[in-house]
């Protein structure tokens, strides 16, 4: 997970070279978006989480990757899938962005519920998840912004070649995670693991389709930012309470099966856009 963050540094970089300033503000004149944005997120999903957690007869170490999944918001890479579905731009920049910078907050809010509930002692400084956030995806955002405003010609044009990086270094650092953890990973088949990691993502796309809105763009952006989590935030966040456990295939796990169950939404989602654009052209 540690080396998937490194490749999310240089895809927030291509997202900063192609965001501007109205794309991160977006949000804020969408009130009601964003209040059903941060719902989604960091309220209902966390309680499906921790539902799954206490309902089912999951391995304790499955449990415990499930409830810091649903603490992880800014899921990463998502933007440009997210256009390639339909999804729209600016809200997924905006939603990205807010996210990143409310996790700060509400991630320690979470621990701190979380050890209300279950009265373990659980916690998490702040700071620590902002290292996790800014570093990895405020910083490159930032930075790729800043060339944007500074020299928009450069930005063009190193744009397609960043982005050719990220897309290869992200395949690159699962296969390495992947032929380094195999023997774990295959002893996760058949232990709930895998049935714990298609639930919550399913419900994370169910509860972002709806809260998502009418409008297409807009629900599959939410829908894909709600079941996605950040998977090295979710590491952080398990190690940091259960120093004594190992969570990496877990969490590779988590990984692998949430992309897997993605494609079938995407898939549906595009029919859908195909069937209303040709509608639309008929009834002209």
């Amino acid at each position: 997970p540690a080396n998937v963050d490194h490749s999310d540094g240089v895809h927030h970089h291509v997202l900063g070279l192609n965001a501007t300033r109205e794309d991160l503000l977006y949000l804020l004149r969408q009130p009601r978006l964003l209040a059903r944005s941060l719902l989604a997120v960091f309220v209902i999903l966390p309680i499906v989480a921790v539902t799954l957690a206490s309902a089912f007869d999951f391995p304790h170490s499955v449990k415990i990757v499930l409830v810091a999944l649903a603490l992880s918001p800014v899921p990463p890479l998502l933007p440009r899938k997210e256009a390639g579905a339909g999804g729209q731009n600016s809200y997924a920049l905006g939603l990205m962005a807010m996210l990143a910078i409310v996790s700060i907050v509400g991630v320690p809010l979470g621990l701190e519920f979380l050890q209300r509930v279950s009265g373990r002692e659980l916690g998490m400084p702040p700071g620590t998840i902002a290292g996790v956030v800014v570093k990895g995806i405020i910083l490159p955002l930032l930075a790729g912004m800043a060339v944007r405003t500074l020299s928009p010609a450069l930005a063009e044009r190193i744009v397609k070649p960043v982005a050719l990086i990220a897309r290869l270094l992200l395949p690159v650092a699962v296969v390495v995670l992947f032929a380094s953890a195999v023997t774990s990973i295959w002893a996760l088949v058949g232990d709930g693991t895998v049935l714990s990691m298609v639930i919550l993502t399913v419900a994370g796309l169910a509860i972002g389709h709806v809260l998502g809105g009418p409008h297409p763009e807009q629900s599959v952006v939410l829908a894909l930012s709600t079941a996605c989590r950040h998977p090295a935030l979710a590491l952080t966040i398990a190690t940091t309470n259960f120093p004594d456990r190992q969570f990496g295939a877990i969490i590779l796990m988590y990984l692998i099966v949430s992309g897997i169950v993605c494609v079938p939404y995407l898939k549906w989602h595009q029919r859908r856009r195909h069937v209303a654009a040709g509608d639309v052209a008929h009834a002209h």
